[in-house]
């Protein structure tokens, strides 16, 4: 038990369904059981560095030796792939990861009359697996705790601009120093410098690079993606997200690895423990209390509104243009900010619920006593709570404008003209020497269609007068005492930018005429946006030296009993294989094939659980029993898509590549009664590779270790 936390307060797991229909307890009632609410062990979660790897509690808590050689085979066997997560399974350098992390390049892959996405990818020999250009991935060398070095430089600095330059120089010199040191190795060698615990310590992180990955398989889209978005962020799922990759050396041929995961044959089950390894993107889990409170007041709910109104813009485009809107893709520009929504909207709910704000201010109470229990502690970061919170009070006064000019930078939020405007605006103020460059710019911002243009405009509008309210100077530079829908119509008929073709025949001749609506309306946004910017950088700066000291405090108290934030670093967290209740039942620990043929027949053809054509009829062979899915309390988050999920003896039995929907408050706290992990069971690739898509040199390969040239001689080795 770490000395930072106290026993745990009972949370209750029954679905808010229930929750909403229980009477609420008079006020005072509840904020006195409030004040009972104690911090648990692991609310700021399990994504251990490997550098401060858990090696006593693995070992106490699963029962097994998880000494420095298990741990650096884990860490060798698992790399960074960009955006997400992936292992060697084999030693002649194969990979597995999610579907949903290639997709993109599959399609980059594919040539004339193929449709990849949707028929998926089978290389049937080593010379049909197809070169990725400009792709990578990263494996983990080695780590060095280099805070000593950089904070020395930080501390010898006197404003926060001199510390952020002096940080910034020190690092520099971190990195130079370890790519000397590991020139060896060539220009494959990848160092990386990454703040922990919000500045409070520092590591660098030596990668090996490899540039020739090939791709070798892919299942199909409606597979990998079983469900479409409205499946996304929830459990019972039926996804057989997976793909494989494979590296190949300077000399063309298969890279030999001596550190690789071993294929489970046999899998998990409820109560086994599962450890997960890869890059999750960055929490907020050692946020204080005030900031999760502007978090909860003004950051997160604009977010929210702003992506809802988006989505509103292009649903009622794609149903007044279906066609249209199939040509220009916006199912995959939907999903991408339906997405965020979905996370956005878990992340709002858990900073609106009483009892994880009340554990958080009771973890607060515990590092304020730490803290002054100790004089040279508080003598040095005493105050550094109290200037967070002050800070935060002095952005409040920003909030309308941010409101208004929320994702301004966005091309998915914001009109093509006002983006051209605000290029041409920022192209008039620069400096000489770079003002055709950004006039360049102009040229580059893609075209909308007409129609979701307008949308999008009226939402922008609209945003300016909800936030700003009718007498602002840019509400009215925006409207002219019109209606959003109204002024929307008027700026996209009379103004040059709103047509690329126009807006380069403009900037061909005399430039875009001063009185063009679009650039008045840019004009009026351009200095608030800038002023906004220039504050926050500013604030910004401030904040993350008050984030740093309290990192250092943080730290100097609680040492590794408390993990960093996620940072998009590797990291390993532990689980364990566990149901949990949901809806008034309880949510099984697998599912199967049998209810992705069920989920098929209750929806049907054309919905997002619909099957490819090689799959409508179980193909000879499938066991519909097979596990396909399953969940553990393992602390994942973005980016640990396509992290591997292993067994103590480092078997791959998953792949990550989801959370359900309770697990969204991970980005504030751990909640492992609430929240879990998805991953698509190896088993359930396996018996797909062998009985559907009839690739046996893989299936040999992920159980024997070594690569198979053809199919022919797979199948001599199998039988």
């Amino acid at each position: 038990m770490s000395r930072f936390y106290r026993p745990n307060a009972s949370i209750p797991t029954l679905a808010l369904a229930v929750a909403l229909a229980t009477p609420p307890a008079p006020a005072a009632a509840q904020d006195a059981a409030l004040d009972t609410i104690r911090a648990g062990r692991f609310d700021f979660g399990k994504m251990w560095t490997f550098e401060y790897a858990p090696t006593e509690y693995f070992s106490s808590t699963y029962g097994f030796t998880a000494d420095a050689a298990w741990f650096e085979r884990a860490r060798l066997s698992a790399l960074r792939i960009p955006g997400c997560s992936a292992s060697f399974v084999s030693r002649d350098g194969l990979l597995v990861t999610n579907h949903h992390c290639v997709r993109g390049r599959v399609t980059q892959v594919q040539r004339p009359g193929e449709t990849l996405l949707d028929d998926g990818f089978f290389a049937r020999s080593l010379t049909d697996e197809r070169p990725i250009a400009g792709y990578f991935a990263d494996q983990l060398l080695a780590t060095l705790d280099v805070s000593d070095e950089i904070l020395a430089a930080v501390d010898r600095a006197a404003t926060d601009a001199e510390r952020d330059r002096a940080r910034r120089a020190a690092t520099d010199a971190v990195v130079a120093r370890l790519r000397t040191e590991h020139g060896a190795r060539g220009d494959s060698v990848v160092v990386q410098v990454v703040a922990l615990y919000h500045g409070g310590r520092y590591s660098a992180y030596v990668f090996r690079r490899f540039t020739d990955i090939r791709l070798v398989a892919a299942a199909e889209l409606q597979m990998g993606f079983f469900g479409g978005d409205e499946d996304n962020f929830t459990y019972p799922r039926y996804d057989l997200d997976f793909a494989f990759l494979r590296v190949y050396g300077r000399d063309g041929r298969p890279y030999q690895t001596d550190r690789w995961f071993t294929w489970s044959r046999e899998g998990v089950h409820q109560g086994d423990v599962v450890f997960v390894i890869g890059n999750p993107g960055p929490t907020n889990r050692l946020m204080t209390v005030a900031q999760l409170e502007f978090q909860r007041d003004v950051l997160v709910p604009q977010l929210v509104a702003v992506l809802t109104a988006r989505l509103d813009a292009m649903r009622a485009y794609q149903q007044a243009q279906p066609q249209e809107a199939e040509a220009y893709d916006i199912r995959n520009r939907m999903f991408g900010l339906s997405n965020t929504l979905k996370a956005s909207g878990g992340r709002l709910a858990a900073l609106r619920d009483p009892t994880i704000m009340a554990r958080k201010r009771d973890a607060e109470r515990q590092l304020r006593a730490a803290i002054a229990a100790q004089p040279d502690l508080q003598r040095q970061f005493g105050d550094v709570l109290d200037r967070i919170a002050a800070l935060q009070k002095r952005k409040a006064p920003l909030a309308s404008v941010w409101g208004a000019l929320n994702q301004l930078t966005n091309g998915a939020a914001t009109p093509a003209l006002l983006r051209r405007g605000l290029a041409v605006v920022d192209a008039r103020n620069a400096p000489p020497d770079s003002a055709a460059a950004r006039r360049g710019r102009v040229l580059e911002v893609a075209t909308i269609p007409a129609d979701l243009e307008r949308r999008l405009l009226v939402a922008r509008l609209d945003e300016i007068r909800r936030y700003l309210g009718p007498d602002d100077p840019m509400t009215r530079a925006a409207l002219g005492g019109r209606e959003p829908d109204q002024a929307a119509a008027a700026i996209l008929s009379a103004s040059v930018l709103a047509d690329s073709a126009r807006t380069a025949a403009a900037l061909a001749g005399a430039g875009v005429p001063d009185g063009d609506p679009a650039l008045t309306l840019a004009s009026a946004i351009h200095p608030r946006w800038v002023e906004l910017q220039t504050a926050l950088n500013a604030m910004n700066r401030e904040e993350t030296e008050l984030a740093s000291r309290l990192g250092r405090a943080r730290f100097a108290v609680y040492g590794r009993d408390v993990p960093p934030d996620a940072t998009g670093s590797p990291r390993i967290t532990d689980g364990v294989v566990r149901p949990y209740e949901y809806n008034g039942t309880l949510a099984p620990v697998h599912t199967s094939f049998f209810g992705l043929y069920d989920r098929y027949a209750s929806f049907g053809p054309g919905t997002s659980w619909d099957l490819p054509k090689r799959w409508t009829a179980p193909p000879a062979g499938l066991d519909l029993a097979t596990p396909l899915n399953f969940i553990s309390t393992a602390d994942t988050y973005g980016g640990n898509s396509g992290s591997p999920a292993v067994r103590p003896d480092l078997s791959i039995v998953g792949l990550n590549f989801d959370r359900n929907i309770e697990g969204l408050s991970r980005d504030f706290i751990l909640l492992p009664d609430r929240g879990r992990n998805i991953m698509v069971d190896v088993r359930a690739i396996r018996e797909a590779l062998d009985h559907v898509y009839d690739l046996d040199r893989i299936v040999q390969e992920v159980l024997t270790g070594r690569a198979f040239a053809t199919e022919a001689e797979a199948d001599a080795v199998g039988r």
